[in-house]
């Protein structure tokens, strides 16, 4: 690396190196396999819970590591910025766009809790009705195939090791 290059060269913080996670997540959560086979809408509405479910899924994998809870902040904050960038799109003013990314952080916050307390339940029924009331379904589908996918997926982000977690190389 020449003079220039180390002069000039930035690293990049930490929060952007999880960008690739997050681009990953809402990649997961685009999946045709959540709105086709497992039931969610394909909404406006619906979108955004199948990315919150992903996102809320991945910060629960992170909790069981003490190391990546600043990770896990970082990954909330790229959240929150998609987030507000999006309400802008739509047309959302500046004036009134924090308290709508405030909103939106304290659906997150609740499904959080509904998917902690959902997975830690010794009954899938439990899991079950978390999913039911968090992930806006198609009409007449049943939360069932959609909280067994969503364990699965669970269940692989428990065996995917953590550097490639952080790197965003979560295999579906």
């Amino acid at each position: 690396m020449s003079f220039f290059s180390r002069l000039f060269h930035r690293k990049p913080s930490a929060r952007e190196e999880l960008r690739p996670l997050w681009h990953r997540i809402v990649e997961i959560s685009r999946e045709p396999d959540w709105y086709r086979d497992k039931g969610a809408a394909d909404t406006l509405p619906g979108r955004f819970d199948m990315i919150t479910a992903i996102l809320s899924l991945t910060l629960l994998r992170m909790e069981t590591e003490e190391e990546l809870t600043p990770a896990s902040v970082y990954l909330t904050e790229l959240f929150v910025d998609d987030m507000d960038g999006q309400l802008r799109e739509q047309g959302v003013g500046d004036v009134v766009v924090g308290k709508h990314v405030g909103r939106l952080m304290s659906v997150l916050g609740g499904r959080l809790g509904a998917y902690r307390s959902g997975l830690a339940a010794s009954e899938f029924a439990e899991w079950t009705s978390a999913i039911e009331r968090n992930v806006t379904l198609r009409d007449g589908v049943s939360a069932t195939s959609m909280a067994e996918g969503l364990r699965e997926f669970y269940d692989q982000l428990l065996a995917t090791d953590k550097t490639a977690l952080l790197a965003g190389r979560i295999e579906r």
